[in-house]
């Protein structure tokens, strides 16, 4: 990537050209909320990689290496910059209109940001190994409480002889969202693809999903690296290292991520029921109000499981999603409880060694 010198100086608010921005997505709703900042030279962009505490920064001038200072950054924010004698830092992070989030892969109890303002995610799964209907209904939880609009890109299509059957199968458990079986390689489904992506579109899924060869089928040249599966277990080495934006030919921008082995729900109760809303329907004609959907009389989810209405893999999967969500809630809260006794404590014992120095 090409990064163009530091942001000059006699640049101001009301001078700087956003042409450059706005590949990036730049409006005039982000101009309204940049007028907001102060009127003190700074100026707008986008980030578009992070990398320990430094971040590439889409500016009027070009892209820009600046310090990410306290704000905790990932890509696709807005920010303003600052210049500091030959430093640019970030000054301020715009309000996120959406952000991806799961639970923190080190199991701690906090979310790790994947993407912000993000308006499309395309949940790339392979069709050259069998499908992971969990994982898919996993992704589309995480993407629907993104605030972003949910799109599944069946990949590696020229793979397998009845793509329809898979797209149905797919469907059936993706209400809401468009499914697209495609080739990155014959270009089959990419023009329908890109017609059903619009602005910022965050690419995620699994190692080996071919989301990088997806990725520069929509960019229309080859920008990021691709491997090759492996033999025997079909799993793909992470070619893409970080989450990078870059724009698009056709408009919009893309956000390319790196492999997701594990995709821990994060406070995704309202992603969870977009995703399986027949199941919230039918939760809402059983006979108890907290019904657990396990062994309560008058259970009309089990009823439908029992009439073959329901799929008993469809609730097995809510039902998992359902516990995860809740316990990770509950170490939040937890968290969040222990976090107020030590600030409690702390200020407690200022008190006291205040009163102890007025007595002196």
């Amino acid at each position: 990537m090409v990064r163009s010198a530091l942001i000059d100086p006699r640049i101001t608010p009301t001078m700087f050209d956003s042409g450059h921005l706005l590949p990036y997505g730049w409006n005039d709703t982000l101009s309204d909320t940049f007028d907001s900042y102060p009127d003190d030279g700074r100026e707008p962009g986008r980030v578009i990689r992070v990398d320990r505490g430094r971040c590439d920064v889409a500016a009027p001038a070009g892209v820009v290496r600046a310090l990410a200072g306290e704000h905790t950054l990932c890509t696709g924010d807005w920010v303003t910059l600052h210049r500091h004698g030959d430093d640019i830092a970030v000054a301020d992070l715009f309000p996120r209109r959406s952000a991806i989030v799961r639970s923190s892969a080190s199991g701690r109890s906090e979310g790790q940001l994947l993407a912000a303002n993000v308006d499309t995610v395309v949940i790339a799964a392979a069709l050259d190994t069998a499908l992971d209907l969990g994982r898919i209904e996993r992704l589309l939880a995480l993407s629907w409480e993104s605030g972003a609009q949910p799109v599944v890109a069946l990949t590696k299509s020229d793979t397998v002889q009845d793509v329809s059957l898979a797209t149905a199968e797919v469907a059936a458990v993706a209400p809401g969202a468009t499914v697209v079986a495609v080739s990155a390689d014959t270009g089959d489904g990419i023009d329908i693809l890109t017609a059903v992506i619009d602005g910022t579109v965050a690419l995620i899924g699994p190692s080996g999903a071919g989301k990088s060869t997806l990725a520069n089928a929509l960019l229309g040249e080859d920008v990021l690296a691709t491997g090759r599966v492996r033999e025997g277990d079909n799993k793909g080495r992470h070619t893409t290292a970080h989450r990078e934006l870059l724009p698009l030919p056709s408009g919009g921008a893309l956000i390319d991520t790196p492999g997701l082995r594990g995709v821990g729900m994060w406070d995704a109760a309202d992603g969870i029921d977009k995703t399986f809303p027949e199941i919230e329907e039918l939760a809402a004609q059983c006979r108890f109000a907290d019904c657990s959907h396990e062994a309560e009389p008058g259970c009309a989810v089990q009823g439908a499981v029992a009439g073959g209405e329901l799929p008993e893999r469809r609730l097995t999967s809510y039902r998992k999603l359902i516990r995860e969500n809740g316990w990770i809630a509950s170490r939040t809260d937890a968290r969040l409880r222990a976090e107020r006794e030590r600030e409690w404590k702390t200020i407690a014992r200022w008190q006291r060694q205040m009163y102890r120095s007025r007595g002196h």
